[in-house]
């Protein structure tokens, strides 16, 4: 059975309403199992590639849906164009393949749907691509195309809950709705006792100052059950509260959850799998994944270039892991201008919007990104370019996507061909081990170790790529230590906040992951690795208190 029939896409806004549209589908007249996409082993399909031409029949349940009902069709994510036909009536045609999309298809309906979705994907490098390539190498990946996440129905009231935006810190929540409901109230779900509030023109606040509640940390993941009801309907989501700050420390920059030293422990996650790319083949994996990283002592992830599907960020929420969401790159990418120049230390400039029309729509997507995952309390902070990669105005970027959720930090420019205007002075290093010095900013090493580790039986290419070679689980281990006592530590006492390592698990050619591509193998050993990841936090509280004296 397809697992992703039975999960509910959009955690954070659940309506009774909810018919499946993943499994058997035609494409190109050959069969296909949707949401995996062409590419994947999962998908089953071997036809043509670039353009596909997807076909399905479908009947609603009835009572489905009632008279003054609306019925949403929705799509997770479809690479890189989408067109959408309904019974012969065209109803839509969507750019871009990592954002959602939604369509009424309320006036087209019949007793039997004949739904059509014809997908194009040449792999353009205006839309935003990610790793994607055509010719697979290194730290570049398989491309996918076509329907990649999940596609689903719900029946909406005309008055019911289009969206929601929920803000938090240590004592306040605060939601607004979008609705054309005259009246809708919140209720919140708290041990010692429920608050309900009515909303006036669309916001809602709650003041818990006087009111007991438990805060939400990597430690202790506490999620409190929201309702949001309307005359016709109740939608389920929920919250947390807690409180990110930056404080400035004897001359450091230092991060703060709920008031405690937070170090920022991560691991660089590209989320590709070996069987279905860009998703795995029971989305329990992905649960199962992220309880892994937890065990070993890590409390962030970067989700690496791409975006997921709603049931990575509610995981992460529900583990208590920390998210530092990049947004997708788009634009050509020069091995010698991106990576060769600045690795030797020679910096160019990009604050120049070169490319007016494909800035404005590598914002757009940034956009829809942002507000897909914004209302989960496990997003802490945003990258917008990493190394370069079609790096175009970046000042103007950050300035544009920090109103999109003030809340957030930004690391406008992971690596190098810095901007003045970003939350972090943040650096790569490979190759080498070199003590960092902050410089006013906060200070994070947003990518470093790479350390390879081929595991016999489970690599999936003979070809391999890594940024230093180990030949066993103690050697492997001992590189990722050395690292730490030559570089992270002593950067820490120089104001170092943060540090996220390459990688969780191997990716095709790449294998310098801690776990195998078939996340069938942990590759270090997981006691010194835990442990050295619980020093870290002690001598980051330790750096602090040093510098208040």
């Amino acid at each position: 059975m397809n697992r992703y029939d039975e999960l509910y896409p959009r955690p954070l806004l659940q309506r009774d309403s909810f018919f499946s549209l993943n499994g058997e589908w035609l494409c190109n007249d050959s069969l296909i199992e949707v949401p995996f996409p062409p590419e994947s082993s999962l998908s089953g399909y071997s036809g043509k590639k670039e353009e596909f031409y997807y076909r399905k029949d479908f009947s609603l349940p009835e009572g489905f849906y009632r008279e003054d009902d609306e019925v949403i069709l929705h799509f997770g994510a479809v690479d890189q164009l989408a067109s959408v036909t309904l019974n012969d009536h065209f109803l839509l045609f969507h750019e871009g393949g990592y954002t959602p999309f939604e369509i009424d298809i309320t006036p087209y309906l019949k007793e039997v749907n004949h739904l059509e979705v014809y997908a194009v994907d040449h792999l353009e490098t205006f839309y935003p691509y990610g790793k994607q390539t055509l010719h697979p190498h290194g730290m570049w990946y398989t491309p996918v195309s076509g329907i990649w996440q999940s596609v689903w129905i719900e029946a909406r009231p005309k008055d019911g809950v289009r969206s929601l935006s929920i803000k938090t810190d240590d004592n306040h929540l605060e939601i607004e709705i979008e609705t054309e409901a005259e009246k809708a109230e919140a209720l919140l779900h708290l041990p010692v006792r429920d608050l309900r509030t009515s909303f006036e023109e669309g916001k809602v606040v709650f003041d818990l100052s006087e009111v007991p509640h438990e805060l939400w940390s990597t430690d202790h993941p506490v999620l409190y059950d929201l309702e949001i009801a309307t005359p016709s309907e109740t939608v389920k989501s929920y919250c947390a509260f807690r409180k990110i700050e930056r404080k400035k420390i004897g001359g450091h920059e230092r991060l703060f959850l709920n008031g405690k030293p937070l170090f920022i422990n991560g691991l660089l996650d590209q989320g590709y799998w070996s069987d279905g790319i860009f998703l795995p083949e029971d989305p329990e994996q992905i649960a199962k994944e992220i309880t892994a990283v937890k065990e070993l002592g890590y409390n962030c992830l970067r989700k690496h270039i791409k975006a997921e599907p709603e049931i990575f960020y509610h995981e992460c929420d529900k583990q208590g892991i920390l998210v530092m969401q990049d947004m997708i790159n788009s634009g050509d990418y020069s091995f010698f201008s991106d990576t060769i120049l600045p690795t030797v230390g020679i910096s160019l400039n990009r604050e120049k919007i070169a490319d007016q029309k494909r800035f404005n729509f590598f914002i757009d997507t940034s956009k829809k990104i942002i507000a897909r995952v914004r209302n989960h309390p496990c997003i802490f902070a945003y990258t917008i370019y990493n190394e370069g990669w079609g790096q175009q105005g970046a000042s103007r970027a950050y300035e544009i996507l920090r109103e999109e959720d003030p809340e957030r930090l930004f690391d406008s420019c992971s690596g190098w061909f810095e901007t003045e205007k970003s939350d972090f002075d943040s650096k790569h290093i490979y190759f080498r081990n070199k003590v960092l010095k902050g410089r006013g900013k906060l200070l994070l090493l947003s990518e470093c170790g790479g350390f390879s580790r081929r595991i016999e039986g489970h690599a999936d290419k003979e070809k391999t790529y890594g940024y230093g070679k180990t030949d066993s689980e103690e050697a492997l281990t001992e590189a990722i230590l050395s690292m730490h006592e030559k570089m992270t530590i002593p950067s820490i006492y120089n104001g170092l906040c943060g540090v996220i390592m390459t990688q969780v698990s191997d990716v095709e050619e790449e294998i310098n992951g801690l776990f195998t591509y078939d996340r069938k193998v942990c590759k270090v050993n997981k006691e010194k690795i835990r442990e050295a990841n619980e020093r870290l936090q002690k001598i980051y509280e330790e750096s602090i208190e040093k510098d208040k004296q």
